[in-house]
């Protein structure tokens, strides 16, 4: 078996990237997930909003390849504005438990310059583990 390109059913195709390659031995990778939705249009323009949205896109990858928010090992973020989200703290877990309930995988953040994407506050990629 080769790798095999993971991309949800409905979902535009990607530029240039793979939303998701599962290796032979079960292990999801995931390539960085932002706000905005299957058919590439940003959901919000506010912090809390695309990260709900990342996570939402890296559940339905998971999901597509079989797997569940559990099998997450790692999450890595990386972040536009490191007030705003320390400023919603609240929010940002409640926005997380939404989507990936009480799983806490690794994780690191980072603060950076900007993303690909000019809107982009937030890019999260993640490894899984499946089978």
């Amino acid at each position: 078996m080769t790798h095999k390109v993971i991309h949800p059913d409905g979902w535009l195709p990607a530029k240039g990237y793979a939303n998701g390659m599962l290796a032979k031995d079960g292990t999801l990778h995931i390539g960085g997930q932002i706000g905005w939705d299957g058919n590439k249009e940003f959901v919000s323009d506010d912090f809390i909003g695309q990260m709900r949205q990342a996570l939402m896109n890296i559940r339905a990858i998971v999901e597509s390849a079989g797997g569940r928010v559990e099998d997450v090992t790692r999450l890595t973020w990386f972040v536009t504005d490191k007030g705003e989200y320390v400023a919603a703290q609240r929010a940002v877990g409640e926005a997380y438990r939404e989507v990936f309930g009480k799983h806490f995988p690794a994780m690191s953040m980072l603060v950076v310059a900007g993303l690909v994407e000019d809107r982009a506050k937030v890019e999260i990629e993640a490894t899984a583990h499946l089978g």
